[in-house]
């Protein structure tokens, strides 16, 4: 489990990250494709620095390579082959340097690798950034996790969970931050003091494991529902991919647009996310993951 001199610099580290990807790097796409290079570099390095061998998963769209990038910690006995998949995208949409949408993800997957990186778990745990889940790719043929969905498939992979982490870092105090679909805000708090995780009904033994052991181990609140796919928002992500294959997957969110009033605007920068919350988020999910790794 998490020691001390692994939790410590879990609060810069988020900071360092969302800095270099949305500060430093800014947009990132499929026009800025330079950028997204640069930021495919920064998490290649990463990984390597938390004592991983990045993989590059490459296609082609018009006349240029994207690519997913995947570490893998090993399971090791007898579930080694199935696999516990944790992903967030690291392209934004035009026009907007992406702090939360999704440069906080992104900052959290790196981290959890980090933690991740000397344990033992009897299933395979792979960290992925995903490339081009933004418009014009999104729901379509051309997003990085529909590709690695069903290279997945097509090759027989076990995954047992996937995790799709889609904006972790704004939060407020003030009451009526937080907005729901229609009908929802009767059963769920309107203070946006709280991370969520969000499933379908075929999800929902993993929406609930989740939850449970993130209340055990994380100060911050978790709400979570498991629900149509329809509804504004509940498959508006990696995930959406995975249940494309029929894998059990969820969204780990703050609940962008009902909540974060930049979502998808040039304003959505680091000044405006909250760094203690977002490790809460990340230590909460760690312990969340460790046991959906045992």
């Amino acid at each position: 489990m998490m020691s001390l001199a692994q939790e410590g610099p879990l609060k810069e580290n988020l900071r360092n990250h969302v800095t270099t990807l949305a500060s430093e790097i800014g947009e990132r796409n499929f026009i800025r494709y330079a950028a997204l290079v640069k930021a495919r570099d920064y998490l290649i390095q990463t990984f390597a620095a938390y004592s991983y061998t990045p993989v590059s998963q490459s296609y082609i769209l018009g006349d240029k390579p994207f690519q997913n990038i995947i570490a893998t910690r090993k399971g090791h006995g007898s579930l080694a082959e199935e696999v516990i998949v944790i992903g967030a995208h690291y392209d934004t949409l035009s026009g907007t340097p992406g702090a939360d949408d999704n440069a906080s993800g992104v900052a959290g997957v790196l981290e959890l690798a980090r933690l991740f990186a000397r344990e033992q778990p009897q299933r395979t745990v792979q960290f992925v950034a995903f490339t081009n889940e933004e418009p014009p790719f999104f729901k379509t043929e051309g997003m990085g996790s529909r590709h690695f969905a069903r290279e997945a498939k097509r090759n027989g992979v076990m995954i047992a969970a996937m995790l799709s982490l889609e904006m972790i870092g704004y939060f407020s105090s003030e009451r009526h931050s937080q907005k729901y679909p229609p009908g929802f805000g009767f059963f769920y708090p309107n203070t946006a003091d709280f991370i969520a995780v969000v499933g379908n009904f075929r999800s929902r033994p993993l929406v609930h494991a989740i939850k449970r052991e993130f209340l055990k181990h994380s100060t911050l609140n978790m709400e979570s529902v498991a629900t149509f796919g329809f509804i504004p928002g509940v498959d508006w992500s990696d995930h959406w991919s995975f249940w494309q294959e029929g894998y059990p997957a969820v969204m780990i969110t703050d609940t962008a647009f009902y909540r974060n009033p930049f979502y998808h605007d040039s304003m959505d920068t680091l000044e405006t996310l909250d760094f203690n919350r977002m490790a809460q988020v990340v230590q909460g999910l760690y312990h969340a993951i460790a046991s959906l790794a045992q």
